[in-house]
């Protein structure tokens, strides 16, 4: 089962990076590759078993299950349901910790799956570099500041 880990450090208040990442329907607020997003159904972003529906700048569309948000340890886990990936049993966590008083936090994103082993070391790269790593900078960027 591949594994992919990416983290950043973002020059702002923990708490502040939380409030716009806690919200499940906020990638295009803060991702350049998303188009658009919804909830399905109506259900509140932040409510366990919640889908995102969202839709990329390049047309593709992805739908993502939220399985946990949990404010205090500021992390949330979810699935894909439905990608152009070809990825089974697909499960990514993102999580933040202080690493300041004040000033700064650290964000850590992380994913297994299951796929065919020819096409491994590819998803590998795409989903650790060119959806973590390319959304964390963005992120850190959002928030002003080189980490």
């Amino acid at each position: 089962m591949p594994e992919v880990y990416r983290s950043e450090v973002i020059g702002a208040p923990v708490q502040r990076v939380w409030a716009l990442v806690r919200d499940f329907n906020a990638l295009p607020r803060w991702t350049s590759f998303v188009a658009a997003s919804r909830i399905e159904g109506g259900m509140p972003a932040d409510r366990i078993g919640c889908i995102r529906h969202f839709r990329l700048q390049d047309g593709g569309t992805i739908r993502e299950k939220l399985l946990m948000l949990d404010d205090a340890e500021m992390a949330c886990r979810y699935s894909i349901i439905d990608s152009p990936m070809n990825v089974e049993n697909y499960t990514a966590v993102l999580r933040l910790r202080s690493v300041s008083r004040e000033r700064h936090c650290f964000a850590e994103w992380s994913a297994t799956f299951d796929c065919p082993a020819a096409e491994e070391t590819a998803l590998v790269r795409q989903i650790g570099d060119g959806v973590f790593a390319t959304a964390l900078a963005q992120l850190r960027k959002r928030f002003g500041g080189n980490g």
